[in-house]
């Protein structure tokens, strides 16, 4: 006889109403018993029932290792409402780790070919989250013909589940080369997402593939052309910008087919234009949108001509972004500039003073990016304006930044000083204002830049003198035993 318990509301109700750790331990405990104890009883009416709240239990964070086996047998049932709560079970309670998961691969397989759409739809998202490298290729076939099925919902979810399995046996490319190519016909966004998502996954894995699909960039210049000149839509448009999803997920394998190919590139190179200046910026979609089209204006390969406005328009874009009140945004433009400095220094070079406004951003990160790039943007022309701010902020920055920005400031100084003595100045300013914080070559630097100008000398003498007679009162206030040093230099020996 089975032992009578709680139903699903019911044992909800009663942990929810435990005042106390031990008091819903007990509550569960008791439930598990009665739950083992109809599970041995082998009550198949009641069988879903009981694993729906062992599922619950083990949301909580308890141990349910022992509902495994009840997840197979409730996905071998012929009633829909078994079949549904066994396939949770199974998504919740089996990996890769147990070979358990492995005896469920033939219920699967006759669900995908059953027909029945909500059937097929447990079965693939079941494939899609938990499905090992073995039963991905024991039903690649299967997955392969719900392509094409005249059902989206079916169709949607073995497009995603066709991403897991290229993301686990990625020798599956083949099998699902010719279907995308029809699926970029769909008009359903749902299904165009995961086709494009699926391309993306089989050209970073596969050169065959990417060569494969380079024919169809002309079809996906025309779809996101299409998404920029839809209007409002209820149904996908978010914050007035059409399906921004789609528009970034497309822009990302544009991205990918557009590197080192100039063919491709050349046939995105205007409607990237047209996306850079049309998308609106004022909410977080069309920024996303817009940053997508900068980093793929940034790295693909167009002519020399129509190359060098695009890549001047995205740093412009980026400028634009260091101005958004938005910390998100412009910590995203910081990176995207600091990643360009170097193959393109004079266009990033005419944001430098909004660079240097967002050094005294209060937050740490944001100023740490800012640092990292103002350092990038020392060059010989500018290294005296530059290395003026840079003091600025190391009078104020935290702690945690400082020896950061003194060995930017002294490594600017090597490389770019005008003349000695402005150097000297320099490394004097940073030992005294970075103290502890400076770099222990720092002064071996000083000493040696010194002994080699012999007509500084005596100004030098007299720099550090009035260093130390700046600083002496501090010194003493602290160490009055201590003869005075001068900060970031070791104390003599006593």
């Amino acid at each position: 006889m089975v032992i009578p318990s709680l139903k699903v509301q019911e044992l909800i109700e009663e942990i929810r109403g435990a005042k106390t750790q031990a008091q819903e331990r007990e509550v569960i405990q008791k439930e598990c018993a009665h739950i083992r104890a109809s599970f041995r009883d082998g009550d198949p009416l009641h069988r879903h029932r009981q694993l729906a709240k062992l599922l619950y239990v083990h949301m909580l964070g308890y141990p349910a290792h022992f509902g495994q086996m009840e997840c197979l047998k409730l996905i071998a049932s012929p009633r829909f409402t078994d079949k549904r709560v066994g396939y949770l079970g199974a998504m919740l309670l089996l990996d890769e780790r147990q070979d358990a998961h492995l005896l469920i691969t033939n219920s699967i397989k006759n669900d995908l070919n059953q027909g029945i759409q909500a059937v097929q739809g447990l079965a693939l998202c079941t494939l899609s989250t938990m499905g090992s490298a073995e039963m991905c290729r024991d039903l690649a076939t299967e997955v392969e013909k719900l392509l094409l099925q005249p059902s989206p919902y079916v169709r949607k979810k073995a497009v995603l589940t066709a991403v897991h399995m290229i993301r686990k046996v990625p020798e599956l490319s083949n099998i699902f080369l010719p279907p995308c190519v029809h699926l970029l016909h769909e008009r359903h966004h749902g299904i165009l997402l995961g086709t494009i998502t699926l391309i993306t996954e089989l050209c970073e894995r596969s050169l065959a593939a990417l060569k494969h699909f380079r024919k169809v960039v002309p079809q996906l210049v025309q779809i996101l052309q299409t998404l920029l000149m839809t209007g409002y839509s209820p149904e996908y448009s978010i914050s007035g910008v059409s399906d921004p999803f789609l528009q970034v997920q497309i822009l990302c394998l544009l991205w990918i087919m557009g590197r080192n190919h100039e063919e491709s590139s050349e046939i995105m190179n205007d409607l990237l234009a047209q996306v850079a200046t049309n998308t609106d910026t004022s909410r977080n979609a069309g920024s996303a949108v817009l940053f997508e089209t900068v980093h793929t204006i940034m790295d693909i390969r167009s002519a020399a001509g129509l190359r060098v406005p695009s890549h001047v328009l995205a740093v412009n874009i980026l400028g634009r972004f260091l101005l958004n009140s938005d910390k998100n945004i412009r910590y995203v433009a910081l990176t995207s500039l600091l990643r360009l400095v170097q193959s393109d220094h004079s266009a990033v070079q005419r944001h430098r003073p909004t660079v240097v406004e967002c050094l005294q951003e209060p937050d740490v990160s944001l100023s740490r990016r800012a640092l990292e790039l103002s350092l990038a943007l020392v060059n010989s022309s500018n290294v005296r304006a530059m290395t003026h701010e840079l003091q600025g902020f190391l009078e104020s920055c935290p702690a945690d930044l400082r020896a950061h920005c003194a060995s930017g400031i002294l490594l600017a100084a090597e490389r770019f000083a005008p003349t000695r003595r402005w150097h000297i100045d320099t490394i004097l300013r940073v030992l005294t204002t970075a103290g502890a914080h400076v770099p222990d070559d720092a002064v071996a630097s000083l000493s040696q830049l010194m002994g080699g100008a012999q007509e500084l000398h005596a100004y030098s003498v007299r720099r550090l003198y009035s260093a130390l007679a700046e600083d002496i009162s501090q010194v003493l206030s602290h160490h009055p035993d201590c003869p005075p040093r001068l900060p970031g230099l070791p104390a003599p020996y006593t």
